[in-house]
């Protein structure tokens, strides 16, 4: 009996999403079928990015830990690092160089009308602090107490707790053995774990894209037509112009070969704006389908969408939208303190934490 495959799901309930939230548009968002409607998916996409979520931490934490436990028994091991930190340096550079240009450019927001952003901005905090103050908090934000970084979701803080344990297991040898097996046999389950989850992707995706179709409105998008075009320019150009060269130079790989093996990922990530989130679904397809060695990417990707944020780097025209709204001047120094990790950050100094330099 034909069955289809996972990919193949994922892909027709990406397809279904977006007519399926067309027709609850189509209908008013008042009218009792699409609230219905908008409610089901909400509820459906909301807990499938939970369950996400709810894997994210105990994945990271154990993927690194033991990730960079093995590299020591891994061949490459001094090209898995410096490769690594080279690639992270190189393209998160090459992002932030193009948000700034594009951003500075085409200036989103100037000339905008502040009320249609009254109620959007009536809760915002905009603490500024300076330089040695901001400092002080983007240190204190990276080293929390373990427990209290996972129990809060605090993804920077949990990989940072992971570098020092999978370098304190390397360090400690064989007297660590039984902690490594531990760790290596949770990473397992929670890998286990991430497969369950895949296989509802087609569902949850779907429910997304629904919801985020029939919600958006066409005046929103025309007040914001300058950012929108900023952020659709330069994104697609850094995705699959600056990184498929930067792949094809270092691997020979071209882009009709991978992006096909990893359409899963690029999807969830699309679906759920959340790169972490799109972690665990990245990491299983980057095993099956690529045939990447797990301790590898077990130890490059979660840290990769931890501090490798080149799309975060891009949406420099979102911070010069809000800048220029408020009527906020930002020299360059205080532009490149956005490109920060926000997650580095306390939750207390997040909203728009910038330095009085």
């Amino acid at each position: 009996m034909f069955k289809l495959s996972l990919n193949a799901q994922i892909l027709l309930g990406a397809l279904a999403g977006v007519p399926s939230g067309l027709v609850f548009n189509a209908q008013g968002v008042e009218s009792d079928f699409a609230k219905t409607g908008v409610y089901v998916c909400s509820l459906v996409g909301g807990v499938f990015v939970d369950l996400l979520k709810m894997v994210l931490i105990p994945l990271v934490f154990t993927s690194i830990a033991v990730g960079i436990a093995n590299l020591p028994a891994h061949d490459a091991m001094h090209r898995v690092w410096t490769v690594t930190l080279a690639n992270f340096l190189a393209t998160t550079a090459l992002a932030v160089l193009l948000g700034l240009f594009a951003a500075n450019l085409f200036q989103p927001g100037a000339g905008l009308n502040p009320s249609l952003f009254r109620e959007a901005m009536s809760g915002f905090d905009a603490n500024r602090l300076n330089l040695q103050e901001f400092f002080v908090k983007f240190l204190h934000g990276l080293f929390l107490n373990p427990l209290a970084a996972v129990a809060q979701g605090e993804v920077v803080s949990t990989v940072i707790c992971a570098l020092f344990l999978g370098v304190g297991l390397v360090a400690s040898g064989e007297k660590s053995r039984r902690a490594f097996d531990l760790l290596t046999e949770v990473l397992d389950i929670v890998m286990l774990i991430v497969g369950w989850l895949l296989s509802i992707a087609p569902l949850g995706l779907m429910a997304l894209l629904a919801e985020l179709t029939a919600t958006q409105t066409p005046e929103l998008f025309s007040s914001l037509g300058k950012f929108v075009a900023v952020v659709l320019g330069s994104t697609p150009l850094h995705g699959f112009v600056v990184l498929p060269v930067i792949l094809f130079l270092m691997t020979g790989i071209g882009p009709h070969r991978f992006y096909p093996h990893v359409k899963e990922a690029l999807l969830t990530a699309f679906a759920t704006s959340s790169s972490s989130a799109t972690v665990p679904v990245t990491m299983g397809r980057v095993e099956l389908n690529l045939k990447v060695d797990g301790n590898i990417d077990g130890f490059v990707l979660p840290l990769g969408a931890t501090i490798n944020m080149d799309g975060a780097a891009l949406c420099e025209a979102a911070a010069l939208l809000v800048a220029n709204l408020s009527g906020v001047e930002l020299s360059l120094g205080q532009q490149l303190i956005v490109f920060l990790p926000p997650s580095s950050l306390p939750s207390a100094h997040r909203a728009f934490p910038v330095p009085a330099w």
